[in-house]
């Protein structure tokens, strides 16, 4: 084992078949061995809000019930119903009034026969009364009332417990919590619940050619669009994520970087420097660890990948390509579902669905080649229609497309009208 910083004690020995230089793996053997790696994270009682979006990691029942007492459904007066039986336009029924209960502001506990209550809606409604009168059918008296019409016996009243039973279960375990979810949880008391914690993403980008935004370009320099892509596409996955920002072409710098950052992260996400250049700093930095695995994988863009466990912690590090289509679509690939591992989502990988392409293209044997382009429903029909070209630093193309057209591994050409498999990287699942 080498004496790096970043080696660990545990973690992965092997990668999956393949090597550097060596035949091209599929995208699924990198996949599965990225899945096989990764491990869910513990779950731990979560604030309401924070567990948003997350599957819930116990079965939660409700203590109490909803309603939690007999309550108006109506702006009215609270009656005994026998008192009113009679109401109508033509003979109205007199009441005294003898208070007003609002919600919140029940003082008013007892109703007596032959007596009324102004009552709010979402107020208790007293002992005795069995009836609300919404002020529609009176003549919104203070002192006494006159009803007009009546209610039948329990009308605009809800009963304790009508919505939700004391033990009943509100969520399974293995439910991603909705908005819905988290005002039902809440409306029982519940302040917290146990979820798996959200991944702690760090993105670095590597490049010494690589400036801030607002910096002043040189003319040999560039400004630094991946760790925001990257970081930005984490965060929508539901991970929590940190741009550390730019790492110079200086191995030992970058493992110091590397190194600072190990204690806020469960996944380590960097760009550039695993091709084969001269200055590919990250994998010069990790090709020896026992625990890093780099290799060509039969994708385009995205064929140089690199993925291992780096630290104590055996925390798992995705290596992705430096241009900006490949490092996305990467991440689309690879780490999306290794993210949605370790918060235990289901499914892991984005689902694709089938659509007719509007224009041929073609593709290099051997590669699956992921393509972006733009998806649409007409009639019942998908389609999906080619953004651009192929070429890995297209991020103007790429930001305006919805979807990737996979061309499978086998396929040099698809003419307009074939079917194709199609990923919409915008629909959550």
């Amino acid at each position: 084992m080498t004496a790096s910083p970043l080696a660990g004690s545990t973690g992965p020995t092997s990668g999956p078949e393949g090597s550097e230089g060596g035949e091209p793996i599929t995208v699924e053997q990198l996949r599965e061995h990225v899945l096989a790696t990764v491990r869910p994270l513990p779950a731990h009682a979560q604030p309401l809000m924070e567990a948003l979006g997350l599957p819930v990691a116990e079965d939660v029942h409700s203590t109490l019930a909803l309603p939690g007492f007999d309550n108006s459904a109506m702006d009215g007066y609270a009656v005994v119903q026998r008192d009113v039986a009679t109401a109508s336009d033509e003979s109205p029924v007199h009441l005294p009034v003898i208070g007003e209960i609002g919600a919140g502001q029940a003082r008013l506990t007892q109703l007596a026969e032959g007596t009324a209550a102004k009552i709010m809606t979402g107020a208790p409604v007293p002992a005795g009364a069995d009836a609300i009168v919404p002020y529609e059918w009176t003549d919104r008296g203070e002192a006494s009332v006159w009803i007009s019409k009546a209610p039948e016996p329990g009308q605009h009243v809800r009963l304790r417990g009508d919505d939700i039973a004391e033990g009943d279960l509100l969520v399974e375990a293995g439910t991603v919590l909705t908005p819905r979810h988290l005002g039902l949880l809440a409306a029982v008391g519940r302040d917290r619940v146990r979820c798996r914690q959200r991944p702690r993403v760090v993105v670095l980008s590597t490049g010494s050619e690589l400036r801030d935004a607002g910096q002043e370009l040189g003319h040999d320099s560039i400004y630094d669009g991946n760790s925001f892509l990257l970081a930005a596409a984490a965060r929508a996955a539901g991970a929590i994520a940190y741009r550390v920002g730019i790492v110079p072409d200086d191995p030992a710098r970058f493992t110091e970087a590397l190194a600072d950052q190990l204690v806020r992260a469960d996944v380590v996400v960097t760009s550039g420097g695993v091709s084969m250049g001269d200055f590919d700093v990250v994998k010069e930095a990790l090709r020896d660890l026992d625990t890093m695995w780099f290799g060509p994988v039969a994708m385009q863009p995205g064929k140089p990948q690199g993925f291992g466990t780096i630290g104590e912690d055996a925390t798992p590090i995705f290596t992705l390509p430096g241009n900006p289509v490949s490092s996305y679509l990467s991440f689309e690939v690879f780490v999306l579902p290794a993210l949605r591992r370790m918060m235990g989502l289901t499914p892991e990988v984005r689902p694709s669905v089938r659509a007719r392409v509007t224009h041929s293209v073609s593709s290099p044997p051997g590669r699956r080649q992921f393509l972006r382009g733009s998806y649409d429903e007409d009639a019942g029909t998908a389609y999906v229609t080619p953004i651009g070209g192929s070429g890995s630093h297209l991020l103007g193309n790429l930001a305006i497309s919805d979807a990737l057209i996979v061309v499978p591994e086998d396929t040099t050409a698809l003419e307009a009208g074939e079917t194709v498999e199609v990923i919409r990287m915008d629909v959550p699942f």
